[in-house]
């Protein structure tokens, strides 16, 4: 029997994946609905695949990814997100994922992913394999400022961008505001921007909260 965690806050979202896996009689789900409770079910089951959200209450996918790749190195996990592959996927592969979908791909990707997955290879679609090629031709200075960010700053500069103050982005990333306030100073260093309301211009400009 293989088994397969599924980590999503979304109800739903779990559901919609476990008809997708049905097609499999030889696939058992785990259901996680949070990063913390996924590593507690890979650190207590024989998990042969994760798929993992990036947005999730608390620690996010990506720290998740992170932290999995330390404890289990040799597990593979997939990223499946809400956000397009030209934002998220290459950092997601950089952390170690062994592939990315967007929610919106095919049933049929899916199942494809997670054989490739099982086989000890990669999933990455041709869309991809292209950004990738792209990353490896780019140095630091054709890249976009967020593009120079880390994770997290990324996150926070996406919630200053909605318009949160930095107590509710705290609240929301369940991190103290102090914190907050230095990956802002972090991102205003990195980026060239002076306050919030270029912050907010610049996200809108490239239209990052779609991402």
């Amino acid at each position: 029997m293989i088994r397969i965690a599924i980590a999503d806050d979304h109800a739903l979202i779990r559901a919609g994946l476990k008809e997708i896996l049905a097609a499999r009689p030889n696939i058992q789900v785990i259901e996680a609905t949070n990063g913390q409770e996924l590593i507690k079910k890979i650190n207590s089951l024989d998990i042969h695949v994760a798929i993992l959200d990036i947005s999730m209450p608390g620690r996010n996918g990506l720290e998740t990814l992170k932290e999995i790749r330390i404890a289990h190195p040799k597990l593979p996990v997939l990223i499946l997100s809400v956000y397009p592959e030209d934002q998220y996927a290459i950092r997601a592969l950089k952390a170690g994922a062994a592939g990315y979908l967007t929610k919106d791909s095919a049933p049929e990707m899916l199942l494809s992913a997670i054989d490739k997955l099982l086989k000890g290879e990669k999933f990455i679609s041709p869309n991809l394999a292209h950004k990738l090629i792209s990353e490896l031709d780019d140095t630091n200075k054709n890249k976009l400022p967020h593009e120079q960010l880390s994770d997290r700053e990324f996150e926070v500069l996406k919630q200053i961008g909605s318009g949160l103050s930095v107590s509710q982005i705290a609240e929301k990333l369940f991190l103290s505001p102090k914190t907050i306030s230095t990956y802002r100073t972090r991102i205003l260093q990195k980026t060239g921007l002076k306050n919030n309301a270029d912050l907010i211009h610049y996200v809108i400009e490239y239209d990052l909260l779609s991402r």
